[in-house]
């Protein structure tokens, strides 16, 4: 944990003071939802309460759920599932330290267990970062953090479909289209924050390289996660038996 610590304690970046200021964004989100009473989407409270995140590509509604507008306390029990409850962010910090382990990068950090662990905590930095901007922005804008799978069928229909929504999003209706500004505006500003306690990094080329990151581990990430239903019933041991 070593290199955030930096980041927060001795260099006196006021990220604490950052993250505390985007936590309290979505309670925007929440007074203006408190407008508009829960029977005019026609959703009880039990659909309402389901906020699923899976470990592996997020926050996402099923097939079967309904998308309706996230109101600030709802934003948040997302935003503290990704970044702190679910173990994906944790898996996805130590993955990607072991891969920059293996590259040397950087190499200042030298290796071993102290060079992995200020790598995965580097990681988990940024990430953490990524979730608390994109989570403000979204929240702000009132667009759809999460991602619903296509009301289709066929393989062609639902990839177009995954693939379209890690470029767009909905607006408040939960029906028109939007870009993805704030989830690709987080991935450039969590790029550039993390140069900070990144030795020899710049924060253009960061953000960037973050920000083409997050277009190709998003594409992957919403497809897996509209064909998950098909994939686990083929990983099953009784499915691979037939």
């Amino acid at each position: 944990m070593q290199p955030f610590l930096v980041l927060i304690f001795r260099n006196r970046i006021p990220v604490l003071r950052l993250l505390l200021c985007l936590l309290a964004v979505p309670c925007w989100g929440q007074m203006e939802s408190a407008e508009v009473p829960a029977s005019d989407n026609g959703i009880n409270l039990k659909t309402k309460d389901e906020l699923r995140v899976h470990w592996l590509y997020g926050p996402y509604v099923p097939r079967e759920g309904i998308l309706f507008p996230l109101d600030g306390y709802q934003r948040r029990i997302l935003f503290v599932r990704q970044a702190f409850t679910t173990p994906g962010i944790y898996l996805r910090s130590g993955f990607l330290g072991l891969v920059n382990q293996a590259d040397g990068t950087p190499s200042p950090w030298g290796g071993g267990f102290q060079g992995y662990g200020r790598r995965l905590a580097s990681n988990y930095g940024r990430t953490l970062v990524q979730i608390s901007l994109a989570t403000a922005g979204n929240a702000a804008l009132q667009y759809e953090p999460r991602y619903d799978r296509c009301h289709c069928d066929g393989f062609g229909a639902r990839t177009k479909h995954a693939l379209i929504r890690n470029f767009m999003t909905y607006n408040r209706t939960e029906r028109e289209w939007r870009p993805q500004f704030a989830m690709y505006g987080a991935a450039l500003g969590a790029g550039m924050l993390s140069s900070v306690w990144q030795p020899q990094s710049k924060p253009w080329v960061e953000g960037y390289n973050c920000v083409l990151s997050q277009a190709g581990i998003g594409m992957l990430s919403n497809w897996v996660g509209e064909f998950w239903p098909e994939i686990k019933l083929r990983l099953k041991p009784q499915a691979r038996r037939r």
